[in-house]
């Protein structure tokens, strides 16, 4: 066992992260160098006072602080250096390839433009590539809080620069925000050709999962975790191996099941629901990829057998092309039948 708590097979195992949002990996350390880079001033003294203020009771409690940290972000070089520490991080927890969401809603709302957040954030994934080893791609994400009518300008705005995305997204509060708010927004993406996903089903409801798939034709479900209370809704999406980017520790920061225990993930994996594991917003949340597998192992002891599963879901559910699954699945398997890694 590890320092963690995670078996080193499970540990050491190449993975695959699909729900991680850019701006939620930024340290309070590099908060308030970027804050002293860009002469912007933070609303906490210290990089202490900022930790501690990570107590939340709900989405929004978090959401506040988030977003207010987000100020420090202003040139190209600050989303570089964002994208490059979350990578050496990932990296370090053995994550070949990421895809990544960015909100430009809220860097356009600080008169940060789209191409200098979206040339930063691919310049880091260059870095991060030749450094270590890792791969990344872009999910512009458009904030459901806002009106479809932001969002659909949002779209137009990133029509130069699709050629750096791997598909669009839906987050922010659930509350007051169904995914049905943004059908057309979501049908004018699928039309330029490339996937999307949505957050559904953390705080908000079933239904909400449901009608991400029924409204926005989503590839995928964001967290997805309510879809437990509808067993039709469970059934269908085993059926049709629709895949949930569940974040535990997340859901455990968040409230949404304080007690990790209680956490519907066992019953979705029995289910046959092609469950993933996530940090979603690692630097809030307390810990990266390594950190969520180890709290989950800890709640459950899966065995090898269902932790190749899971990790294996991630790299089906991705945007890759089936040689690259093919490849990094038969990797995986390799690294679980290698009888030399003590667990």
């Amino acid at each position: 066992m590890t320092e963690l708590g995670l078996p080193e097979r499970v540990r050491t195992a190449p993975k695959c992260e699909l729900h991680v949002h850019i701006e939620g990996t930024l340290e309070p350390e590099l908060a308030f160098a970027l804050a002293q880079r860009n002469a912007v001033v933070l609303p906490y003294d210290s990089v202490a006072t900022l930790r501690a203020a990570y107590a939340f009771d709900s989405l929004q409690s978090f959401l506040d602080i988030y977003y207010a940290c987000t100020a420090v972000l202003c040139c190209e070089a600050d989303f570089h250096d964002l994208m490059l520490a979350y990578l050496q991080r990932a990296a370090a927890d053995g994550v070949v390839y990421a895809e990544i969401f960015f909100d430009p809603q809220v860097h356009a709302a600080r008169g940060v433009p789209m191409g200098t957040v979206i040339a930063g954030l691919q310049a880091g994934l260059r870095e991060g590539r030749t450094r270590y080893g890792i791969e990344g791609a872009l999910i512009l994400c458009f904030l459901r809080h806002l009106s479809a009518e932001d969002a659909m300008e949002t779209l137009l705005q990133a029509k130069p620069y699709l050629g750096a995305l791997a598909g669009f997204g839906l987050d922010s509060g659930e509350r007051g925000n169904p995914p049905g708010k943004f059908a057309d927004v979501f049908a004018a993406c699928r039309a330029l050709g490339l996937p999307v996903v949505a957050h559904a089903g953390e705080e908000g409801p079933a239904e909400y999962v449901q009608e991400a798939l029924d409204t926005l034709s989503v590839a995928r479900i964001d967290h997805g975790v309510r879809a437990i209370d509808d067993p039709a809704l469970v059934r269908r999406l085993a059926a049709n191996q629709i895949a949930l980017t569940v974040c535990p520790l997340s859901n455990q920061r968040l409230q949404v099941t304080p007690d990790l225990r209680d956490h519907p993930l066992p019953a979705l994996l029995a289910a046959g629901v092609p469950v993933t594991l996530n940090s979603d917003d690692p630097a809030y949340f307390g810990g990266y990829l390594n950190a969520n597998l180890a709290a989950v192992h800890e709640a459950f002891a899966w065995s090898d057998s269902q932790w190749e599963t899971v990790l294996g879901n991630a790299f089906q559910a991705s945007f890759r092309n089936e040689t690259w699954k093919a490849h990094w699945l038969h990797t995986l398997s390799l690294h679980f039948a290698d009888d030399q890694i003590e667990t």
